[in-house]
């Protein structure tokens, strides 16, 4: 049986304020380092945080100032403390949201600690990471551990490492640069260069916006012109609504002496950022499908950011090339058989050996994500073959997709160009085949 859960504020009045104390994250036991391995999910950071000790999985955003949690539905209960009622802004289609305000908390990574951290809690159930992502989020958190500490992200091995920055050592290579950082008002920006069209490059001041899973976004101007060749798009959700805008590809983009060619980028809705009254002088943000291309070090203290790019800097840029966007929406039961047809059902957790004997066949029913169609994009293949929002995908070419990851589902449905792909839906209890040709969304332009 499932159990809706409750969370639990416990208000704790005190009588004195906790303002008085300074919030910073600090090392435990006088280490040099702590050394955290996170997940990377749809080119976000997925770290795992304790809050007033719930274990809780974050984003580390790098756009974000004082830490969001939201979604805790998963959750028994969790202790915030001195709570009060406030209004946020955020990036969407929506107003200011109502949110709460929650000081003196402890927060811990590990080693790495802070025992009167502020936090914002959204109570919205509309606001909802997880389903987009496939694993629960529970919240955001940025600034104030940039602020703190050297952060070393190897989008290799998958580890960052914060150091005390008092302790941090610069080592020189000839792999890698050494860029200036701004940080204005609890975010950090890059000077690169752009190339749209007529074979002049562009400067851009940019936000470096961990948080975010897509490449480039540039604001347009009477410099920073859209491509002719776009198409609108859903380019995704943000605290107060969904963001739109239309989705091109640039000739370049340079960062420092790293270029990347052909990059995937988009121009954002402008009403999209009604509520932000200051953007810093920045023309647009860089987002995890570029940063994940490099292994980096943000030194906010010196104001330096150092650069080395890895493995998957050359990699091809990826679009949503079916115009299906998935989501998770609650868990259904598959029946299959797990006997041969010589009954022996061979069992993947070896939990009675690697076989069992059985006189006849048997059947294992499972509990599995139901992955369902969120969006269709207009005159998408998708579109155009027939499926609709709220079908809820089956298999894509043959294989049952509750065997895999949402992201890996997504690539199943876009990794080649001009490859026909099969999809079984279910759709009104009605089991619907579609097929349709990946074709490439640009031509050389």
């Amino acid at each position: 049986m499932l159990h809706l859960k409750k969370i639990l504020v416990f208000l704790w009045v005190l009588s004195f304020s906790t303002a008085c104390f300074s919030q910073k994250y600090t090392l435990t036991n006088g280490k040099k380092f702590h050394k955290v391995k996170f997940e990377l999910i749809n080119n976000l950071i997925v770290i795992p945080v304790e809050v007033n000790g719930s274990k809780l999985s974050f984003v580390l955003d790098s756009g974000v100032g004082t830490p969001i949690l939201f979604n805790l539905s998963d959750q028994d209960s969790i202790q915030l403390n001195n709570v009060t009622e406030i209004t946020i802004n955020g990036l969407g289609e929506g107003d200011p949201i109502n949110a709460l305000k929650s000081t003196g908390n402890t927060v811990k990574l590990g080693s790495v600690e802070n025992t009167v951290q502020n936090i914002y809690v959204v109570m919205d159930a509309g606001i909802n990471f997880s389903p987009n992502l496939g694993v629960p989020i529970h919240g955001i958190i940025g600034y104030d551990l940039f602020r703190d500490f050297v952060v070393d992200i190897n989008y290799t091995s998958r580890t960052i490492k914060f150091y005390d920055p008092d302790r941090y050592t610069y080592r020189p290579s000839k792999n890698s640069s050494v860029i200036d950082l701004s940080v204005v008002r609890k975010k950090a920006y890059i000077s690169a260069h752009v190339l749209v069209k007529d074979n002049k490059e562009i400067p851009v001041k940019l936000l470096l916006d961990t948080g975010s899973s897509d490449a480039v976004w540039l604001f347009e101007n009477d410099f920073l012109q859209i491509p002719k060749k776009y198409y609108d798009d859903f380019l995704g959700k943000g605290l107060a609504g969904n963001i739109y805008g239309k989705r091109t590809k640039i000739h370049r983009l340079r960062i420092s002496d790293y270029v990347l060619k052909d990059a995937k980028a988009a121009f954002p809705d402008m009403e999209t950022f009604n509520n932000i009254m200051d953007f810093g002088g920045r023309n647009g943000s860089l987002g995890g499908e570029v940063l994940k291309r490099f292994n980096m070090v943000f030194d906010y203290t010196n104001r330096k950011l150092i650069l080395k790019k890895n493995g998957n800097f050359n990699k091809m840029f990826t679009y949503n090339i079916s115009g299906i966007n998935l989501e998770h929406a609650g868990v259904r039961y598959v029946a299959e058989r797990i006997a041969d047809r010589n009954g022996v059902v061979h069992n993947d957790e070896k939990s009675y050996g690697d076989v069992q004997i059985i006189l006849q066949g048997a059947t294992r029913l499972s509990l599995v994500p139901e992955i369902v169609v969120s969006g269709i994009r207009q005159g998408s293949p998708a579109h155009s073959a027939g499926l609709k929002e709220g079908d809820v995908i089956l298999a894509v070419n043959g294989k049952r997709i509750y065997r895999y990851k949402l992201q890996e589902i997504m690539t199943m449905l876009n990794e080649n160009k001009r490859k026909k792909v099969k999809v079984l839906v279910e759709r009104y209890n009605n089991d619907l085949l579609f097929s349709f040709e990946l074709k490439p969304l640009f031509d050389e332009q």
